[in-house]
């Protein structure tokens, strides 16, 4: 066994760090078409009627608590108490009940996390007024702006947000009508009047702000979130307060530790997605805890703000996607000090988004025991921006990569049989009523029960006992057949090739329908690519793609995973790495690094036919 492996097995024979936690159990019925329903046997304890409803909680209980921090030039912190963020709430929902907004014309924020955009947010919320944020992506990535025309389009709104204008001026001039009202921090769009938000924080208390807040009910919208489908046009899935409240309740019994004391989160992951913007500022707002805005990123030249700000604050729950782990683990075994900081009173670290790989995974066991003494949990489940997002969940104890544990309560699951898999599907308070100005695309998401059809689908963890819960078996409309008739399955394959072919690969896209084989085309992890070459740049994907190191050390590693194949839907023969960046205006990658395996199979058609031509070009790493 390697020296890593080694230390892998020394980790796991240390304890579980103790912390509050509750334990799923389901009541299993099933069908004589092979149908299976999953219910909680616990029920779900009682929510508020609107987010904002534990605001005034907080505010009246620990006003001077701090809400949300933000770092400002000269490196000190700019902080917000929940009372401060209630008064701050009331007056721009003052403002925004003045100009008449409404769902029909809701506000829409262009830039990423920061206080100011919590206080629209939070303002909006306040109104009963729906607000959109919108990734930055589509402003300031996108060279057409067409992702965010298409979105304005759909939402038509009264009011638009961005931090700073002159910033975002470009998107602002090409896309807002001018009958919108652009609101600022700062800056100015030239021949367009900037309304400064500092303004709207002046605006009197409305007469009627009270009532329009008691008005807000369960079903009243909170918000649009979106999110692509397979052909890259955003939906607007709707946010009801019954959906966010629900989930923060469901989120809190699950996950108790957040009970015994107010979270302490140092988050960068963006409000424009759920997992962001419902689940982490959620839980912060629900549990009357703190957030410090991270800017950071896990990209070069991103990962050391995260590491400047974890120096300083200890969090008490973590949450990350895998390639954010994976950027921290080097600082985290060079330097004792933020080791200890980072892992002294964290009760568990989260992911979402991909699966974790077992060697970032055996790595944060590994370091959590040389500061504690003890592993610090692991944990995951199974969501998506349609319920809002929590709704399956690993424990401590039974976490592992893969697995995505049982539902929670207040969620009923149905697997349905599908091509020899089972398919997911979710109902409860949590799920979405529909997608905004989309009937048909809403109609068809859901059965004639009721149940949202994630397109997911799932595997028993242990054959026979469904007690034991489920492994995530990829996605349904990824899936393929070979020309043999085979079937692929590939989200398992492709965790799998990603697992091999550590730390090189950062995603992959599986290609081969309708062929005789199945092809890779692979995203390089250009952070991996530099272990091998240490003389690569940081964002130069051509010359990581074309060099001779990282090419053989890519090779080796893929034909150990051709050796370890067991029969031709597993057998991956030929590969390309990719040279190139995907692109977020055709819908290949989202700006949190999702990867669109069809927009990326549609648009690099060229490379796919590469890599099955008869005789394959230079650059396919062709195994035979």
């Amino acid at each position: 066994m390697s020296a890593a492996g080694n230390t892998a097995r020394a980790a796991a024979a240390h304890p579980l760090r103790r912390i509050s936690f509750s334990d799923p159990a389901v009541a299993i019925e099933r069908r004589n078409d092979g149908t299976i329903y999953l219910r909680p046997t616990t029920t779900l304890a009682d929510y508020p009627v609107r987010i904002t409803d534990r605001l005034h909680h907080w505010a009246a209980t620990t006003p001077d608590n701090v809400f949300m921090a933000e770092r400002v030039a000269g490196g000190s912190w700019r902080k917000i108490s929940y009372a401060e963020l209630l008064t701050a709430s009331r007056h721009i929902a003052s403002a925004l009940l003045g100009r008449g907004l409404s769902a029909e014309r809701p506000v829409v924020i262009l830039s990423g996390n920061s206080i100011d955009h919590a206080l629209v947010a939070f303002g909006a919320l306040h109104a009963g007024i729906p607000f959109c944020p919108v990734s930055p992506a589509y402003s300031l990535v996108s060279r057409d702006y067409g992702k965010l025309a298409y979105v304005l389009k759909l939402l038509t709104p009264g009011l638009v947000f961005a931090d700073d204008a002159g910033k975002f001026a470009g998107a602002l001039a090409a896309t807002i009508p001018a009958d919108v009202e652009i609101v600022a921090s700062t800056g100015t769009v030239p021949g367009r009047d900037v309304t400064k938000l500092g303004d709207l924080l002046k605006t009197p208390l409305h007469a009627d702000l009270d009532a329009a807040h008691d008005a807000i009910g369960a079903d009243t919208v909170a918000k649009f979130l979106l999110t692509s489908g397979s052909t890259g046009n955003p939906k607007a899935v709707i946010n009801t307060q019954r959906m966010i409240c629900a989930n923060q309740v469901m989120i809190r019994e699950t996950m108790a530790f957040l009970k015994d004391a107010p979270p302490v989160i140092v988050d960068w992951l963006p409000w424009n997605h759920t997992f962001g913007g419902n689940h982490n500022i959620g839980l912060t707002l629900y549990n009357g805890g703190s957030m410090y805005l991270d800017q950071g990123k896990p990209v070069p030249g991103g990962i050391e703000e995260t590491v400047r700000n974890l120096r300083e604050i200890s969090p008490t729950v973590y949450f990350n996607v895998p390639k954010g782990y994976e950027s921290l683990l080097p600082y985290l075994r060079d330097d004792s000090a933020l080791r200890d900081k980072f892992f002294s009173r964290l009760h568990a670290m989260f992911f979402s988004g991909a699966a974790l790989s077992p060697f970032v995974w055996d790595s944060l066991d590994e370091l959590s025991v040389r500061a504690t003494g003890a592993r610090v949990p692991v944990l995951t489940g199974l969501g998506a921006t349609e319920t809002s997002p929590f709704f399956m969940s690993v424990t401590p104890q039974t976490s592992r990569s893969g697995h995505v544990g049982l539902p929670v309560p207040g969620n009923d699951a149905k697997l349905v049989p599908s091509n020899g898999k089972l398919e997911v599907r979710a109902r409860g308070p949590n799920v979405t009523p529909g997608y905004w100005r989309q009937p048909e695309l809403t109609k068809a998401s859901f059965d004639e029960e009721g149940f949202y059809k994630f397109g997911d689908a799932l595997k028993p963890a242990v054959p026979h006992d469904l007690d034991a819960g489920f492994d995530f078996d990829g996605r349904i409309a990824e899936d393929f057949k070979l020309a043999s008739g085979t079937w692929v399955s590939v989200g398992p394959l492709r965790a799998g090739f990603i697992a091999a072919c550590a730390p090189l690969v950062r995603d992959v896209v599986i290609a081969g329908i309708n062929r005789d084989e199945i092809s890779a085309l692979v995203i390089l992890d250009l952070d991996g690519c530099r272990l091998i070459n240490p003389n690569l740049t940081a964002d130069d994907i051509a010359a990581a793609a074309g060099d001779a190191s990282v090419r053989a050390a890519f090779r080796e590693r893929f034909e150990r995973l051709l050796a370890a194949a067991t029969g031709s839907s597993t057998r991956i023969t030929r590969a390309i790495l990719i040279d190139a960046p995907l692109s977020i205006d055709r819908g290949e990658v989202t700006d949190k690094g999702s990867i669109n395996q069809r927009a990326v199979l549609e648009h690099r058609s060229a490379l796919v036919e590469e890599l099955h031509a008869a005789m394959p070009s230079a650059r396919v790493i062709s195994l035979g």
